[in-house]
């Protein structure tokens, strides 16, 4: 059976599962090895796919394997699977680890980065794809079409991004917020925290925005245009 591995399965692994199973992808043909009990049941009942604890030789059957674990962890998630995937595609969705990283831990230099945000658990999302001299064209493609269910897709080069892909990342991530926070119950706060684990890299972002006083700034704005509105309404709204 040509089988699609993942590497951890969590909210960004479940997206990409649940597109290819939208997409008639065969459940029984999706392998997950995560250690966590109720994850692995989670994914059993969502999507009916095969899960593992830990990796074994099933891992050989993988075509395409995709690592989708917390970069502190991906380490010791590829120790017990270098013996397994040296003939699969790669594509990794966890922030920070290099692909010269992922090549020698996975024994293949047919590795793809891919930087999916949260929307793509909606199908808006967009990832900036790269990848190494060892992909084929037909491998880029297929990449694209695993994707393809959680959103847009740009293929950037190790000099970064042209102006108009940078506008297409823009506009794309702006709305892909929009359209999730219009799809979820939850306050944006919440949606947020989601994806803000402590020690990465959004988690980074926002502390440097709160000490260089970000919130506090857009607030003053917020008061600024309020009291020109009341001044203007004095001054040419009277009867």
């Amino acid at each position: 059976m040509d089988t699609i591995a993942f590497i951890g399965g969590g909210n960004m692994a479940s997206a990409i599962i649940g597109g290819l199973c939208r997409n008639a992808r065969a459940a029984p043909s999706i392998l997950v090895v995560d250690p966590g009990d109720a994850q692995r049941t989670k994914l059993e009942a969502d999507f009916g796919v095969r899960t593992l604890a830990a990796a074994d030789a099933s891992l050989k059957d993988a075509s395409l394997v995709v690592w989708a674990v917390k970069p502190q962890f991906f380490q010791s998630a590829a120790a017990p699977c270098v013996a397994h995937v040296a003939g699969a595609l790669h594509l990794s969705v966890m922030a920070g680890i290099r692909s010269d990283a992922i090549a020698r831990a996975a024994g293949t230099q047919r590795v793809v980065r891919a930087m999916p945000n949260t929307p793509a658990l909606i199908g808006q999302g967009i990832s900036g794809l790269y990848a190494r001299d060892a992909v084929t064209a037909t491998e880029k493609t297929r990449i694209e079409q695993v994707l393809a269910p959680t959103g847009q897709t740009l293929w950037a080069t190790e000099m970064g991004l042209s102006g108009e892909q940078g506008k297409q990342l823009a506009l794309a991530t702006f709305a892909g917020a929009t359209a999730l926070a219009a799809a979820s119950d939850e306050p944006p706060q919440v949606l947020r925290d989601r994806v803000t684990s402590k020690g990465g890299t959004t988690h980074a972002a926002l502390t440097s925005l709160e000490a260089d006083g970000v919130k506090a700034a857009f607030i003053k704005a917020l008061r600024a245009a309020q009291q020109r509105a009341r001044e203007l309404g004095d001054e040419f709204g009277r009867a």
